[in-house]
C-alpha cells in the first residue's frame, strides 16, 4: 500500500468492524490514527465524519469511515470543504471510486458487509491511484 498514514474512525455501530480495519491496516505497515470512537456506547457519527474529514483535509490524507450502513459518514464527511468521501460495499466500487474520483475517504456500513470484503476493499482503495487526465477537469468541478 502506497500511503503509509490514514485516519479512521466510526460511531458505536462500525465500532468493532473499526477494531479489526485498524488491525488490519497495521498489521499492512500503516500508521493508523483512531479518531474514535472507542467504545460501543451510542455516538453521533457527524461529529467523528467532520473531525476525520478536517484533519484528512489538514494532513492531505486519506481516512476510513465506519457506521451502520456507511451512508451517514459520508454524507457529513462530504460537507468538509476538499473531502471526496464514496460509500463503497464491493471492490469495483472501490477502485473507480479511485481512479475516476480521486476519492479521499473511504465509507462502508459494518451492518451491510462482513470482516473480509472490508479488509478487500480497504485493500484495493488504498492500492489504487487517481488516474487523472480527462478526470482531473471533473473532480476539479468538484471543488
Amino acid at each position: 500500500m502506497k500511503d503509509k498514514y490514514i485516519i479512521i474512525g466510526s460511531d458505536h455501530a462500525g465500532f468493532e468492524l473499526k477494531e479489526i480495519i485498524k488491525k488490519y491496516l497495521i498489521e499492512e505497515g500503516l500508521e493508523v490514527h483512531d479518531i474514535g470512537v472507542y467504545t460501543k456506547e451510542s455516538a453521533d457519527y457527524p461529529v467523528i465524519a467532520k473531525q476525520v474529514a478536517k484533519e484528512a483535509v489538514e494532513k492531505s490524507c486519506r481516512a476510513i469511515l465506519i457506521c451502520g450502513t456507511g451512508v451517514g459518514m459520508c454524507i457529513a464527511a462530504n460537507k468538509v470543504k476538499g473531502i471526496r468521501a464514496v460509500v463503497c460495499s464491493d471492490t469495483t466500487s472501490a477502485k473507480y471510486s479511485r481512479l475516476h474520483n480521486n476519492t479521499n475517504i473511504l465509507c462502508f456500513g459494518a451492518r451491510i458487509i462482513g470482516e473480509n470484503s472490508a479488509k478487500d476493499i480497504c485493500k484495493i482503495w488504498l492500492e489504487t491511484e487517481f488516474e487523472g487526465g480527462r478526470h482531473q477537469k471533473r473532480t476539479d468541478m468538484l471543488e
